[in-house]
């Protein structure tokens, strides 16, 4: 949440002042080891189906346990520095990406839906995403991996604000 003075300013795009849960970090790399356990398994399908020599074997197996362990590690902390969200009295902010990084922002009055998700890996980690739905033909505002506790305070302030403004959000 903000203080009342930032609340008080006009809405612009900018960055939001909160960042997701500390415990996002471990979620998102546990999420991502899947993808490499695959990838190993592929890897020693084709080395067994193959005659490669000890040399290339062991040069596949160390580049690919490389990029795995710096995606891995990097990543998490990647994302956590760059995922925020922040809710003023008059909109949703959010930032989310890797790479690609986008800034969105929802007006209150234009609230329609506002959703809680929480996947099984999500709630093994006390997480949950919320999904703001508003008029907007770009779709939904997502804020990700949120304490639970926030996110059920979030979803609560949001209707409360989206039903005080009496409109139908479009």
């Amino acid at each position: 949440m903000t203080t009342p003075e930032a609340a008080a300013a006009p809405a612009r795009l900018r960055a939001p002042a909160n960042l997701v849960s500390r415990r996002a970090r471990a979620y998102w790399a546990v999420r991502a080891l899947p993808l490499w356990v695959v990838v190993a398994a592929a890897e020693v399908v084709v080395l067994l189906a193959t005659d490669a020599s000890a040399t290339a074997v062991t040069t596949v197996v160390a580049v690919s346990a490389a990029v795995a362990l710096a995606h891995l590690l990097v990543m998490p902390q990647w994302r956590y520095r760059v995922h925020r969200w922040e809710l003023t009295e008059t909109a949703v902010y959010t930032q989310a990406g890797w790479f690609r990084q986008e800034r969105r922002i929802a007006p209150i009055t234009r609230i329609q839906t506002v959703d809680t998700v929480r996947g099984p890996i999500e709630q093994l980690f006390g997480l949950a995403n919320v999904t703001v739905t508003t008029a907007s033909a770009r779709g939904p505002i997502l804020v990700h991996a949120l304490d639970l506790a926030v996110a059920e305070r979030l979803v609560a302030t949001l209707t409360d604000r989206a039903q005080l403004d009496g409109g139908d959000g479009t």
